[in-house]
């Protein structure tokens, strides 16, 4: 064989193998076929259409034998990650249950809007959702708690219902993208191998002005409204494990030993209180767990199959196909990071799951930012964002659905006032084509 042939052959071999990304076509297809016939995009279950997309990847490449593919996908599966990723999501579950009993919720809820004056209940709501679902780290769970409150700003005031619910929607979406228990976050930062706390300062900094831009156009919204605002009792005490698990999340303390310890205050704070009886304890802790059981069965069940298959589509070339089209229709590092963008809202536009879409665009958008040099903290962020956006949008996600649901409207009535995710998304191109890697570059002079 001449050079010339050589040179061939290695060019051919870098540009992969798009006939090797046919299982995620294949998953995608049944995926959203099924959520358009069925007009639910619920009724599959994605770990039936993983099992079909694997079915498919085992079917191809007969030149490698069946139980070397059974090797690869072996390798493929362990992985260290999911196995964090679950402890985490069971010992949030354990906070978010002790915290929920012992009326954290409610008394934040309550102590928010009283400092806030009531024709600016909106701007409250918005502003309330933050900071629970930052110190939760659930969207859904923050949706769930506030939708009521929401509901019953609405009643008693002037503004419109869509209005409320969708501060509702952006204040969750706030801290479901930055919160260091957030699930998304824990999928972000292991896919991509960084801290949470050096993720966290990087994400802050590029969605603070969407926030602060989101609730500016809320109070412009809402400053002539009128209302006749009756808010619940609140006691201080019920709100400190909240404090707590934010403030030791922000100093970097271990996830693990904030999480324990926001448990233990609520529980203290509860008993104290009177809210949660003795014998309630670890009835409430054993709820809380019970709750994150649908995400930790889908970080085993679900990120098992698609290991093995992104194992097997790596084996086959699928991965080096993604990267040559990549290297042939981007130029540098800014083009990359809008593949990441893109590739992650796409994701999660089929899956409706930003956590599953985290999952799945995880390990390309890794070989995607060590291919351009992209800083892991970056590529984190940015997966992290990009699923937020779309997931905050969609109308057939389970945030907008459960807020629908409170006050039996429409999600396509909230959508056109959800701020926040379109913003974030303004701010994050913004941050793409207008700042350097300078904090990786300084690190690693």
């Amino acid at each position: 064989m001449d050079s010339t042939e050589i040179k061939a052959q290695i060019e051919q071999e870098n540009k992969g193998n798009a006939k090797a990304l046919l299982p995620i076509a294949v998953f995608l297809l049944f995926f959203l076929g099924s959520g358009v016939i069925a007009k639910d995009f619920y009724a599959m279950p994605t770990i039936v259409a993983f099992l079909i997309a694997l079915a498919v990847a085992f079917c191809q490449n007969p030149r490698l034998k069946f139980n070397d593919k059974i090797k690869v996908c072996t390798k493929g599966i362990g992985d260290e990650n999911v196995v964090m990723m679950c402890f985490i999501f069971l010992t949030a579950g354990a906070f978010s249950g002790a915290v929920t009993a012992a009326g954290g919720a409610d008394s934040t809820v309550y102590l928010g809007l009283s400092l806030i004056p009531s024709q600016f209940a909106v701007v409250g709501l918005f502003l309330i959702g933050c900071f629970i679902s930052i110190s939760m780290g659930t969207s859904v769970g923050t949706i769930v708690a506030l939708a009521p409150i929401a509901v019953g700003v609405s009643n008693a005031t002037s503004f419109a219902m869509p209005l409320c619910l969708s501060a509702v929607v952006s204040g969750a979406m706030f801290g479901d993208n930055l919160s260091m228990i957030s699930d998304t976050t824990i999928a972000a930062v292991r896919t991509q191998g960084c801290e949470m706390s050096d993720k966290f300062k990087m994400n802050f900094k590029i969605v603070l002005p969407a926030a602060i831009l989101t609730a500016v156009i809320y109070f412009l919204l809402t400053m002539h409204g009128s209302s006749t605002l009756e808010l619940g009792t609140y006691n201080i005490w019920q709100v400190i494990p909240y404090l707590l698990v934010l403030i030791g999340a922000l100093m970097g303390i271990n996830v693990f030993v904030v999480l324990i310890f926001g448990t233990i205050a609520s529980v203290i704070a509860g008993v104290t209180t009177g809210t949660m009886p003795v014998n309630e304890i670890f009835t409430s802790i054993g709820a809380g767990v019970s709750s994150m059981y649908d995400i930790t069965v889908i970080s085993i069940t679900e990120y098992k199959y698609l290991a093995a298959i992104g194992a097997l589509v790596k084996e086959y070339g699928g991965i080096d196909a993604v990267l040559h089209f990549i290297h042939r229709n981007t130029k540098g590092k800014k083009g990359a990071q809008l593949s990441i963008a893109a590739l992650v809202a796409g994701v999660d536009l089929a899956t409706a799951n930003n956590t599953i879409a985290i999952v799945m665009a995880g390990p390309i958008a890794r070989e995607i930012s060590q291919e351009f040099d992209i800083d892991p903290r970056r590529t984190a962020s940015l997966l992290d964002i990009f699923a937020s956006v779309a997931q905050g949008l969609i109308p057939y996600g389970a945030q907008m659905l459960y807020a629908a649901a409170a006050a039996g409207i429409t999600t396509y009535a909230i959508i056109p006032y959800t701020f926040y995710p379109i913003l974030m998304a303004i701010s994050a191109f913004v941050f793409i084509f207008g700042f350097s890697q300078k904090e990786k570059s300084k690190k690693e002079s």
